[in-house]
């Protein structure tokens, strides 16, 4: 008797196949992009948390509030300097401290001109070697920057193909930047991200100098000592740097943040644009829902002779109403099937060719097995709450009318 209740429906999806795929299709485009947007939007998060994690738990990241260090910076901007520097020094439980500013800036090489990111790094090499593990930078060719260079430059893993100005360059080639010559020292292994890929660097003063920026850095990063709690430093950071510059608890015109409150933005942000995509998303589910219902509503007047028969052999309202109700959630399952399938094609999809054209540093794709049953379950219900209202219409047809119903 049970699978009967499986079997009638299967009979009557297989007898109507052209009007059954049409009905799965709300549902397919649903599920499918529902599952391949989530699946992209945790492969951004594991990636981000990834990096994060790279820097480890014991680095904190200081930075004015509301600006970001470019040429022509007002005098009214807030800003950070290496006073402030020598401050976070001077905090009890700090190791290591790195100072680095950045801008976008004028780039000439081969007669073509481009922007991109400028980076003034310290030569010191405890503080640069503090800054390239933050920044996940490792040379691939030549040398990094050292003591006494002044128009020397580090240029990102991009720089090495003819992309960008349709020539290589070459190490001890000759580059302008902002109308002054630095000559290549070395380049950086791919990162996978254009913006550092697409970077160079220089030493700081060489920087302030060409920028003319004074004192004024655009970001500290900070290394604690071992053993101590991260957390409590940056307390105490806060606490001096605001001592220091004369602000009221609580009015701080500067942040400091440790690496997992850093990752916690990037992922609040892409919870935020995921749930937006998959509210647009969901209106598929919608059309597909009431596609379901329409089906089924057409489905009970199709078989009401037959709903006649099944009562006047024996069966009662419930029976019928859930026979009707396993229809509909089959259809929402086969849906949900398909739609899981597709989904996850298409996230793996583009993973590969996110891969391929910026790297594999920002897109973990991982499948989760429990959010694929989660998701057809999800599917299986949806189809049964959009049967709902034919299986109770069904149910509740008189038998003696239904038998005389052409």
């Amino acid at each position: 008797m049970f699978k009967d209740y499986f079997i009638i429906p299967w009979k009557e999806i297989k007898q109507r196949r052209v009007r059954s795929w049409l009905t799965l299709l709300g549902i397919i485009i649903g599920i499918a992009a529902i599952v391949s947007l989530i699946t992209l939007g945790q492969g951004l998060q594991n990636a981000i948390q990834g990096q994060f994690s790279a820097l480890g738990n014991d680095k904190l990241f200081i930075s004015a509030k509301g600006s970001s260090l470019t040429p022509g910076l007002s005098v009214d901007a807030v800003k950070i300097t290496k006073k402030d520097v020598d401050v976070v020094k001077s905090v009890l439980g700090v190791k290591q401290v790195a100072a680095m500013s950045y801008t976008t800036a004028r780039i000439e090489y081969n007669n073509n001109v481009r922007y991109f990111f400028i980076m003034g790094m310290p030569t010191e090499p405890a503080e640069m070697s503090l800054l390239n593990g933050a920044q996940n930078y490792k040379i691939s060719s030549g040398r990094n920057l050292q003591k006494g260079d002044k128009y020397k430059a580090v240029l990102g893993y991009a720089y090495t193909k003819s992309t960008l100005f349709e020539k290589d360059i070459n190490l001890n080639n000759k580059i302008i930047l902002q109308n002054q010559e630095f000559r290549v020292a070395g380049f950086l292994e791919r990162i996978g991200s254009p913006p550092d890929d697409q970077s160079i660097l220089i030493p700081f003063d060489t920087y302030s100098e060409l920028f003319k920026t004074g004192d004024q850095v655009g970001l500290i990063v900070v290394q604690t000592q071992e053993g101590e709690n991260v957390n409590g430093v940056a307390e105490r950071i806060t606490k001096e740097l605001g001592h220091e510059r004369r602000l009221k608890e609580g009015k701080e015109d500067f942040t400091v943040q440790t690496s997992e409150q850093l990752a916690s933005s990037f992922s609040t942000i892409l919870d935020i644009v995921q749930v937006v995509l998959i509210g647009i998303a969901g209106i598929s589910l919608l059309v597909g829902g009431v596609g379901i219902m329409n089906t089924m509503f057409t489905s009970v007047l199709e078989r009401t002779k037959e709903i006649g028969i099944l009562k006047a052999v024996g069966a009662q309202n419930k029976h019928i109403m859930f026979l009707f109700l396993v229809e509909s959630g089959l259809y929402g399952l086969g849906g949900g099937l398909i739609g899981v399938i597709l989904g996850i094609g298409t996230a793996k999809l583009v993973g590969i060719v996110f891969a391929y054209a910026v790297g594999p540093a920002f897109l973990v794709i991982k499948i989760n097995f429990l959010f694929v049953l989660g998701t057809l379950f999800f599917s299986f219900l949806i189809g049964c709450i959009s049967g709902i209202a034919p299986a109770r219409r069904a149910s509740k047809l008189n038998p003696v009318e239904s038998l005389r119903y052409e």
